[in-house]
């Protein structure tokens, strides 16, 4: 276990370094100027130039991602440009957000996926679930979030189609809404906070369960093949039992590595599905900050997004490790 961690630390170390470079690299190349973002439009070139030197942007790539690192050192991510605040702040102030609304659409892709699944093995393959799945997941993800709002929000009005919360003054403990509503013992809030955390989550969910789903059901209807599955189905056992005693554990290691994989792609799919929703976490600051030329937050969020990634990877093994004592960690 102890290799284990230190392994994965190695991993974190290499992935934050190349992530930091990469974009300090695309910030030599872009031909959009930070210096003129910040100063404004209509500001001289004088001014600009002053800004330029403040900012430290006169200077080779190299020794500003010297800088960088520095920095990094001591828990500093610098300053926004679009912001004037500290990345640092502005990632404390958005993450709970986008933590809460990965972890809805995360669950809401992983159940029905998994119980779809133990129906398949468990009754009969359906080819028209097949097709759904496959129509589904052949959907892009912008598509099926403005048809999300269209629907639920625009013509049959159930549900919110923008924002977090409809209290504006609502502050919790945690930062995560469904949970302080109720720790506020205010369950009102939870319940609104659902209402809109729903159609976004829904719209993230889908490609989480569309993957997983036929993962699952491909690799419980091979374990269900086996011989030792066939050898209990001769002993009389249901084939209930024989899925959930039996098949499960065995079926799991291929499932968990998909949940792996999608929650890269999540991250990417953020982006999209907080900005149609106006849903106020990392992805929607990540596009307004790509928007400002803001290169510093882009960078931030893109090592905190890397940081979760490598902390989601050794969730999986970990699991892994627990379904198939087979494998080393």
């Amino acid at each position: 276990m102890r290799l284990f961690m230190l392994k994965h630390l190695a991993g974190l170390v290499v992935v934050v370094m190349a992530m930091s470079f990469f974009v300090f690299c695309l910030q030599s190349i872009l031909p959009a100027d930070p210096a003129r973002a910040v100063a404004g439009p209509t500001a001289p070139a004088a001014t600009v130039e002053t800004v330029r030197e403040r900012l430290g942007l006169d200077q080779p790539v190299i020794v500003q991602y010297g800088r960088f690192l520095l920095r990094l050192a001591k828990g500093d991510l610098g300053t926004s440009f679009r912001t004037r605040q500290p990345i640092t702040a502005d990632i404390g102030k958005h993450l709970p957000a986008t933590l809460e609304l990965m972890s809805v659409a995360v669950f809401l892709g992983v159940v029905p996926a998994v119980a779809l699944a133990l129906l398949q093995a468990s009754f009969s393959r359906s080819g028209l679930a097949r097709i759904v799945l496959i129509g589904l997941g052949s959907m892009p993800i912008f598509l099926s979030a403005l048809l999300l709002v269209y629907l639920f929000w625009f013509k049959l009005a159930w549900l919110p189609g923008s924002g977090r919360l409809g209290l504006a003054d609502f502050s919790g403990p945690t930062g995560f809404n469904l949970l302080d509503g109720f720790l506020t013992g205010r369950p009102g809030v939870s319940v609104d906070a659902f209402a809109h955390i729903l159609l976004p989550s829904i719209a993230l969910a889908l490609p989480i369960a569309v993957a997983i789903g036929r993962t699952m059901s491909s690799a419980l209807h091979e374990v269900m093949q086996q011989a030792y599955i066939r050898t209990a189905r001769g002993k009389g056992i249901g084939e209930a039992r024989l899925v959930f005693a039996h098949g499960l554990r065995n079926a799991a290691t291929a499932p968990l590595a998909m949940v792996g994989l999608q929650v890269r792609l999540l991250f990417g799919n953020l982006l999209i599905v907080e900005r149609i929703f106006g849903w106020p976490g990392l992805g929607n600051y990540m596009v307004q900050s790509l928007a400002s030329s803001d290169l510093p937050a882009v960078l931030g969020v893109s090592m905190v997004f890397g940081v979760l990634y490598i902390f989601v990877n050794i969730a999986v093994e970990l699991c892994q490790s627990l379904a198939d004592p087979r494998i080393d960690l």
